[in-house]
């Protein structure tokens, strides 16, 4: 009989809905019956695209005797880390305080008042990895529960007050302004960790893309002129676009690679990652056009319109690293494959390009495709491959649509609709927009964190930072002052929800979540930006386009805040720094007035990522626009007037008179 989980809208809940364990999702049911019952708690937390998740299921949540163990022992509890990135975010502090590193699948064992006394991530079925057995761990635990109580209960006392600490890590910092050198500080101080033979940061694997510490040497090197930090950006970048990281025959781009060269990922494919990716692929066409970038945002773009888009425009979540039950099995091939759909002289230049042996350089002697060689002329013959490829059993897709990982999308699409010219990427974005901001948002204006046919879940920080910020991106992109004044809505929403006075930071959760332990924070930025660095960011910008004080007061006071914590871990603060430095170009902006797309085109094509943009081509003014144009319309037009610390320049009238303007932002 299927568990409670198979009523979960969640695509991860509903992989353990056939389990024998008797789960609960997170809420007030289970949490009652552990304190009704006198039992600990099992909190297994994971997400769909999960590979180690899936085979804790298969070894341990499928298995009659453990589930057995479990279901007598303790109250069991699955949450999605998407849905709750909060709880997971607290829960992840008991795996960092025991010097484990963390990650997912995560297990935590919690007392009925939710407070952690063990914890681990990933238990095989028996000892193995130098690991004890999931079934030894549970029967200890078990033991320790019952006959060891005072054990337990001093254990978890630890971690709550370790837990304390451990969220508000960075909040003791005393801060100060922020100014250009610390922006180049920073990027040299990523710099260093570059791996100069690869790329990405480190000389050993595992290897992830970070694009916000890409993006920030690229910041560095505007501002300094250092050609060591745009050389590493850039080489990260080649190196991941012809790596097995990226999908060289349907685009978009895995989670990682497990080796030091992008070689071999975990096959997963989450939206977040695909989505800051095209936004530092189209900046690094702004700093040294090149085709390989061009061709990795538009196959990117393409397989997000393929692969990860719904019927109403929304973007989905999430793709599985696993199908038929083995990691990777559909997107490796063998020469024999490649032979059976390509006449032989091109089967053979095919393998050759991608690196295709009879060795294999993955698991049953497959490989994994990279590109070794030139990629000319091989069009028709990958679009073959890829058709083919179509027809295996696909990984499946969580098709949940979240509503910040649809505005980090949301702003990659719109900087590269403008930066390749292609508006029917913006027209991808707003269609997004439209659907979050219709099918996202309750009554009274504040946002979903979920949809899946209708909007669940208390949207998170990083849910208003990133809409945000994709807002203000497809403003730009569009000139459409709707999607504006949605931004500003939002972001004055996000100050009211979660901003806390006393510590002057902002909270991961809105005010008033009761479910929490402790109130977490949203300090670093990971995967993807922490919910406050996005805001700001967005802040930054509508300060820029609208002329109004309060966005640059807040961000200003949070960067402020932590600057010191910002310098001291760069790599920790990578999004933040991106709205650090739009803070010491003072918030620019430049505002193009009257019919004049040649002046519009200079400013998409130019690396000035500090520069919000505003066109008014004629008519009324919209009131989001008002303290900003009004007073350019007095000069002439067509025009362009470039701002910044509430000082506007001399118009420029010609590109190239804008470009040399744009050329002084980056200095000191």
């Amino acid at each position: 009989m299927p568990n409670r989980l198979a009523n979960e809208p969640s695509p991860y809940l509903r992989q353990h809905a056939d389990n024998p364990v008797d789960w609960y999702p997170w809420g007030p049911e289970a949490l009652e019956r552990a304190k009704r019952e006198d039992k600990p708690i099992l909190l297994s937390v994971g997400y769909s695209a999960c590979h180690w998740c899936h085979v804790m299921a298969h070894e341990s949540f499928e298995d009659e005797a453990i589930a057995k163990q479990m279901n007598a022992d303790f109250v069991n509890i699955k949450i999605d880390r998407e849905e709750r990135p909060d709880l997971d975010q607290l829960y992840q502090g008991v795996v960092q305080l025991m010097g484990r590193g963390g990650g997912w699948p995560l297990t935590v064992f919690l007392t009925p008042e939710r407070v952690p006394f063990f914890g681990g991530t990933y238990f095989p079925n028996h000892d193995k990895y130098g690991m004890p057995g999931f079934p030894k761990v549970l029967g200890s635990l078990a033991d320790a529960w019952k006959n060891r109580r005072g054990e337990i209960t001093a254990q978890a006392e630890q971690f709550h007050a370790g837990l304390s600490h451990y969220v508000s890590v960075g909040l003791d910092a005393k801060g100060g302004a922020v100014k250009g050198d610390d922006v180049v500080t920073a990027a040299a101080r990523l710099e260093a960790r570059v791996d100069r033979r690869h790329g990405g940061f480190g000389k050993s694997g595992p290897k992830f893309p970070n694009p916000m510490n890409v993006q920030l040497m690229l910041r560095g090197f505007r501002r300094s002129g250092r050609e060591e930090l745009k050389s590493g950006a850039l080489l990260t970048l080649e190196k991941m676009a012809l790596g097995g990281i990226y999908d060289q025959l349907g685009g978009g781009f895995h989670r990682y690679s497990v080796d030091e060269r992008w070689l071999v990922p975990h096959f997963e494919k989450m939206l977040y990652d695909n989505a800051q990716l095209l936004t530092v692929y189209s900046e690094a066409q702004q700093v040294e056009p090149r085709p390989l970038w061009e061709k990795t945002v538009r196959e990117t773009v393409a397989y997000l319109q393929r692969e990860m888009t719904s019927a109403q425009g929304a973007f989905y979540a999430a793709q599985d690293a696993d199908s038929e039950g083995e990691e990777g099995k559909f997107f490796v091939w063998t020469p024999a494959e490649v032979s059976a759909l390509l006449p032989p002289d091109l089967a053979t230049r095919v393998c050759a390009a991608f690196n295709v042996t009879e060795v294999g350089n993955f698991e049953h002697r497959t490989s994994v495709l990279e590109a070794v060689q030139p990629l000319d002329g091989l069009d028709d013959a990958r679009r073959t491959l890829l058709e083919a490829r179509a027809k295996r059993v696909a990984p499946g897709r969580d098709d949940k649509v979240l509503a910040g990982w649809n505005g980090l999308t949301i702003r990659g699409l719109a900087l590269a609709s403008r930066v390749f010219g292609r508006p029917e990427w913006a027209a991808l974005a707003s269609r997004a927009a439209a659907f979050v901001l219709e099918q996202m948002r309750a009554k009274d204006g504040s946002l979903y964190r979920s949809w899946q046919g209708s909007g669940r879940l208390t949207g998170m920080l990083e849910d208003y930072g990133d809409v945000c910020a994709g807002l203000t991106a497809l403003y730009q992109a569009t000139f459409e002052p709707r999607w504006l004044e949605a931004a500003e809505a939002l972001a004055d929403l996000a100050w009211e929800k979660f901003w806390d006075e006393g510590q002057r930071a902002y909270r991961a959760a809105p005010h008033g979540t009761d479910d929490l332990l402790v109130a977490t924070w949203a300090l670093h930025d990971n995967a993807f930006p922490s919910g406050a660095s996005s805001l700001c960011e967005a802040q930054v910008a509508l300060a820029a386009l609208t002329g109004r004080e309060r966005h640059l007061e807040r961000a200003s006071r949070y960067v402020e805040r932590l600057s010191d914590e910002m310098l001291e871990n760069p790599f920790g603060f990578g999004h933040l720094w991106l709205a650090a430095d739009a803070l010491a170009d003072g918030a620019a902006e430049v505002t193009v007035v009257g019919e004049a797309p040649e002046l519009v085109q200079v400013l998409a094509r130019t690396y000035a990522p500090t520069v919000a943009v505003c066109s008014h081509a004629g008519g009324p003014v919209p009131k989001v626009l008002e303290e900003q144009v009004t007073p350019r319309l007095a000069g002439p037009a067509p025009a362009a007037y470039l701002c910044r610390n509430h000082t506007c320049g001399l118009p420029a009238r010609d590109a190239e008179a804008l470009r040399e303007q744009l050329k002084g932002l980056g200095a000191k």
